[in-house]
């Protein structure tokens, strides 16, 4: 798994490239926790619940058909001021799937683990990107402030902060000096961000 940090700077910055207007406070917080909450499978160990389980570490939790599934119940209780099958209830339903989704994403890419289990409950095959260049970090506060911890997060800053900052920047250039006033408008009604 990657850290929450990472996990919740991800939904942060792809939030930020997909809302224009200024969102509140209860949208950010409502994007970190959703695009972590995954990792709270992590809780089924203590209980017993071996890893390589449907609700074990990188299980269902980590699955599409679970970012489908939180994603609708957060906009739905959420934000239900947004009138249901619109623009922007989709809209919001397609960003909270994203950073939901995300988080299987970038687990695929670290050198540990068993894999994602993208496609739970119906296969339980687990699952890496060709591509696994993230360090996994280690479970456990004690052991996240140790130099294993500390290369975890040099990692995840050179190979998902940084990419993520140039292509937040470049987007914001983009917007700036390119498409001005010819770009599609993608922001959502102002009421979700109150």
């Amino acid at each position: 798994m990657c850290t929450f940090f990472t996990h919740s700077f991800s939904a942060v910055v792809m939030g930020k490239i997909i809302f224009r207007e200024k969102m509140s406070k209860r949208f950010w917080f409502a994007a970190m926790i959703c695009a972590s909450i995954p990792d709270a499978d992590v809780i089924g160990l203590k209980f017993g619940i071996e890893y390589g389980h449907l609700l074990g570490h990188r299980g269902f939790t980590h699955s599409i058909f679970f970012a489908i599934f939180l994603a609708l119940l957060v906009v739905c209780i959420d934000f239900k001021q947004i009138r249901h099958y619109t623009k922007q209830w989709w809209k919001m339903i397609l960003f909270f799937f994203a950073i939901i989704s995300s988080h299987g994403i970038l687990d695929a890419m670290t050198d540990g683990g068993l894999g994602i289990a993208f496609f739970s409950p119906f296969d339980e095959t687990r699952y890496f990107l060709p591509w696994r260049p993230i360090l996994v970090p280690p479970l456990g506060i004690g052991a996240f402030f140790s130099e294993w911890g500390l290369e975890t997060m040099v990692s995840e800053i050179k190979l998902v902060w940084l990419p993520l900052i140039l292509l937040w920047g470049s987007v914001s250039l983009c917007r700036k000096f390119v498409w001005k006033n010819n770009s599609p408008d993608l922001s959502v009604e102002q009421n979700i961000s109150e």
